[in-house]
């Protein structure tokens, strides 16, 4: 019996890492429970496009890819989306990402994924990102800056924007991403005041300045060509002033120490 539980762990690491590594069942072939779960998933989320959905080893859990990213379901609580990487404890290596960045290869996101080649991880240069492709915030005197690839549907990314907005003198560049939907980035962009929409919405819920009836002129492919240039994975992706990068919440402690690293490596040349 002492052997039972390893041999148990050991297995269901190895069926995780078959699921999660192999290429996810389409929505077209989807047995009968992940086609109902679909419907359900479509009638709650109108906007967003669910391009594939797979049976995990957890039961009644399923993985639920959306354009270039990847939640994970349960059948019973479809209302509650799990966001985040799963790892293999031990191997100690991480079973989401390497599909994400499939994901993000693939010409098109029901398309199989191409073969996985690790992104960069090299420091970026904030002065030549595209920074008119992003929504502009500034506090006070806003000499210290950073860039922030978000989506507005994503939760991990409210709850980063409560903590910046609590910031002062501070410059924010918002790259909206669309890895949950399109429909509500490009709302906040065509809004009349991008940046009051996208702290309503965030920060209070409250949708009422987005713009869904008036195309514009929108950067949200190109946020998403981008992000897939950089390696970014997922949202909500920091990049400070000197070319690091946090991936995930962080709060507000870590937000101003990282501020106050990246603003002794910057010269004022190389500012925005």
């Amino acid at each position: 019996m002492a052997t039972t539980k390893p041999m148990r762990r050991h297995a269901l690491a190895a069926a995780l890492s078959t699921v999660l590594l192999g290429t996810s069942f389409g929505v077209s072939a989807a047995t009968p429970d992940e086609a109902r779960l679909l419907a359900n998933l479509e009638k709650a989320h109108p906007g967003t496009h669910f391009s594939a959905i797979a049976r995990t080893p957890v039961a009644g859990l399923y993985e639920v890819w959306m354009n270039g990213n990847v939640a994970y379901v349960s059948a019973r609580q479809p209302r509650y989306f799990l966001f985040g990487h799963l790892f293999d404890t031990q191997s100690m290596s991480d079973l989401t990402g390497p599909k994400l960045a499939q994901a993000g290869m693939a010409k098109n996101p029901d398309e199989a994924p191409q073969k996985y080649q690790p992104p960069t991880a090299s420091p970026i240069r904030f002065e030549q990102l595209p920074l008119s492709d992003a929504i502009k915030t500034v506090r006070g005197s806003g000499q210290r800056w950073v860039a922030v690839f978000s989506d507005p549907n994503c939760p991990y990314c409210k709850q980063l924007e409560a903590e910046l907005a609590s910031l002062d003198n501070i410059t924010i560049y918002t790259f909206l991403q669309p890895f949950l939907g399109e429909a509500k980035p490009i709302a906040v962009w065509c809004a009349t005041d991008r940046a009051a929409a996208w702290r309503r919405l965030m920060l209070d819920g409250d949708d009422s300045l987005l713009n869904t009836s008036t195309a514009c002129d929108h950067p949200i492919g190109r946020n998403l060509a981008l992000a897939r240039q950089l390696g970014v994975q997922g949202t909500p992706t920091l990049i400070w002033a000197d070319g690091s990068r946090s991936e995930g919440f962080v709060g507000r402690t870590v937000i101003e120490s990282r501020l106050a690293a990246a603003a002794s490596q910057v010269t004022p040349e190389k500012q925005p």
